[in-house]
């Protein structure tokens, strides 16, 4: 089968990946069946992986159950090496890595190179350090309080940031002495053998982290209900973390889920409005829009309403699609046919919803090639509607007046999800209090930078449990209470 991406774009050494890292090896899979792997920015075949199946998981399972004594017996300092030397071999391939996210993912180069591999390499970096730790231990009366690894951890991880969902996951869980089974996902697995490549030249333990490809029916189901997986970890849509809550409560196994996003960007009416509207722009079109942070609801004092609606059109005019290696391409297509098209059917539901369209539209030019949808903006949008409502994850944003502060609070809080946004004000302890009412995990005052050792996570249907830093770190770990 002719795989079309050349090579300047796409090593080699990714074009045919048939096999499975597990124990420590690559391995054939149990079935010959192939899932294709197309680049969106051009819909052409550039890579083949396995389709993974329950056998495959249940190798994978046991390779990580064998692991996990000696793994979890070593010391803070023997782990620490470890997670250091991947961190050198990924580094090493970092250009590599950033070029098959260009192809596999769409994202343009620079973004691939600067967030979707500079990010997971400071987390793991930052793992490095929290895994020397010596366990935190405390003294409550007369017990001893004591963390320990929960055991086999179930990754399963998205495609919209296929190196760094899987870090978030990866780290923490070695650091605290947990082995993994990973499961990436179909449409971006390519960036996973490179990161396998890595393991392979760190030297990790066999059977401390194993790859099974493969799609959520099969694979993803596999783990979620194996009965030696002690963690499933997921991020994704809701609707699919939901699923893997049902398949993990038959066990009364443990889950951490980081799921959707409606995040609000609240501006308030003494705010600086040109720079709050371009970094809102941006933070809602970072990634095509395909980012579950992203703040895709704009809510506007109506008296900088109109003055908000022009900053945000010129600010969109900026945002040229195309190649993701070109260097003017600042934004590339959606991960699949399947997701543009769900994007157009948002766009096409909130005209009919009598939203005022700013930019973009079903009629504004895109690439010939490619699953590319133009950045759009519309107006008016009532917070009750389903653009404001359900997360479109594309370069989609909804603009909303308000009329004084109770009223914006309350129309961000006016969502089943909480996972994220912003607030700006020229008083930042103004800004402060609305952030303290925000019904969300994170806020960030007049586009203050993202924190990667801060915890990441949700409220309500965002998820359950934390990422990142000391408190992801937590969530791989079991408490024991040792009486004296």
């Amino acid at each position: 089968m002719d795989l079309a991406a050349p090579p300047s774009q796409l090593p080699d050494s990714l074009r045919l990946r048939h096999h499975l890292h597990v124990g420590g090896e690559w391995t054939a899979p149990a079935a010959t069946d192939l899932i294709d792997v197309e680049n969106p920015s051009t819909g052409e075949l550039v890579g083949q992986v396995p389709a993974g199946t329950p056998a495959d998981v249940d190798r994978a399972v046991a390779a990580a159950r064998a692991a996990f004594p000696d793994w979890s017996a070593a010391t803070p300092a023997e782990r620490s090496a470890h997670l250091h030397r991947l961190h050198t071999a990924l580094t090493a391939r970092a250009d590599d890595l950033a070029h098959t996210i260009a192809v596999e993912l769409g994202s343009p180069l620079k973004l691939a190179t600067r967030v979707q591999v500079g990010l997971p390499l400071t987390v793991l970096r930052d793992h490095v350090a929290l895994a020397a730790r010596a366990p935190v231990e405390e003294s409550i009366g007369n017990s001893l309080v004591v963390r320990e690894p929960i055991g086999v951890v179930g990754a399963i991880t998205p495609w919209n940031y296929p190196l760094h969902q899987v870090m978030a996951k990866l780290a923490p869980a070695l650091a605290a002495g947990c082995t993994v089974v990973l499961k990436p996902s179909e449409l971006t697995p390519l960036t996973a053998y490179l990161l396998f490549d890595a393991v392979t030249e760190a030297g990790l333990p066999p059977g401390v982290l194993n790859l099974v490809p493969g799609t959520g029916p099969v694979v993803g189901e596999a783990l979620a209900g194996h009965p030696d997986v002690d963690l499933v970890s997921f991020t994704g849509s809701t609707a699919t973390g939901a699923r893997i809550m049902r398949l993990a409560a038959d066990r009364i196994a443990r889950v951490a889920l980081e799921l959707g996003g409606k995040s609000a960007n609240v501006i308030l009416p003494d705010a600086d409005l040109a720079t709050a509207v371009k970094v809102g722009v941006g933070n809602a079109l970072l990634n095509s829009g395909q980012t579950c942070t992203a703040w895709t609801r704009m809510l506007v004092h109506n008296d900088r309403y109109d003055e908000a609606l022009h900053l945000i059109a010129t600010a969109v005019a900026g945002y040229r699609l195309g190649d993701p290696f070109d260097p003017a391409t600042r934004l590339g297509p959606l991960v699949s046919a399947a997701q543009a098209e769900r994007v157009r059917g948002h766009i096409d539901r909130a005209l009919a919803d009598g939203a005022r369209l700013v930019v973009g539209g079903p009629e504004a030019p895109v690439p010939a090639r490619g699953h590319f949808v133009a950045p759009t903006v519309f107006a008016d949008v009532h917070p009750d509607s389903a653009l404001a409502q359900e997360e479109v994850f594309g370069p989609v944003l909804a603009v909303i007046p308000f009329a004084d502060t109770d009223e914006a609070v309350a129309i961000a809080n006016n969502s089943k999800y909480g996972l994220a946004g912003a607030v700006w004000s020229a008083d930042t302890d103004a800004a402060l209090a609305v952030a303290r009412r925000l019904r969300t995990g994170a806020v960030d005052i007049n586009g203050a930078p993202f924190n990667p050792l801060a915890p990441f996570g949700g409220y309500k249907q965002s998820g359950l449990g934390r990422e990142l830093g000391v408190h992801g770190l937590a969530e791989f770990c079991e408490l024991k209470a040792i009486q004296r």
